[in-house]
């Protein structure tokens, strides 16, 4: 079966993501430098990510991601995209961490345009921090659901911003 648009693929069997679909609500034109963001952090996901639903569930799995009534709603499948999960989570818990990470974002994109190397690295660790904590509490708040490491929940951060962009 082919991918959708906006979905990635990879191979393997373990317990991780093989296909990731982001349910857009409506689709607006996303700046260069976030559709790069994008397609790096599905490409990155899929290269390399753990996940592993509650349940006792044997993957790969295809992830259906995306933003319903304020919430984070994911579904998951099987391979051959049988329904084994679906769970949700209120998207208040993060955003105060989307909103300072754009709100940085915007201040480095505009940094690397005229401030010095030093001025830029700072910014980009405080956007590196606030990535983390974005993760970190994406962890917490999804442990008694499914099982991820750090940068399976650093890449989902960056899809969550970006369907929050959508929102």
């Amino acid at each position: 079966m082919a991918a959708p648009a906006g979905a990635t693929e990879a191979g393997g069997d373990s317990q991780r993501i093989a296909r990731i679909n982001l349910e857009e609500a409506s689709r607006i034109r996303l700046s260069a430098q976030i559709e790069n963001e994008r397609r790096v952090a599905l490409y990155d996901l899929i290269e390399d990510n753990h996940f592993a639903p509650v349940g006792g569930f044997s993957g790969p799995y295809v992830l259906s991601l995306g933003i319903a009534e304020d919430r984070l709603v994911f579904k998951v499948f099987d391979i051959a995209e049988k329904p084994l999960a679906r769970f949700a989570l209120s998207l208040s818990c993060l955003r105060r961490i989307v909103k300072d990470y754009f709100l940085i974002c915007d201040t480095y994109f505009s940094a690397i345009k005229s401030l010095p190397p030093s001025r830029i690295e700072a910014i980009d660790m405080g956007r590196r921090g606030l990535h983390n904590e974005g993760a970190e509490v994406l962890r917490r708040r999804l442990a008694n659901k499914v099982d991820i490491d750090m940068a399976t929940a650093r890449r989902l951060f960056t899809l969550i911003c970006i369907l929050h962009i959508r929102a």
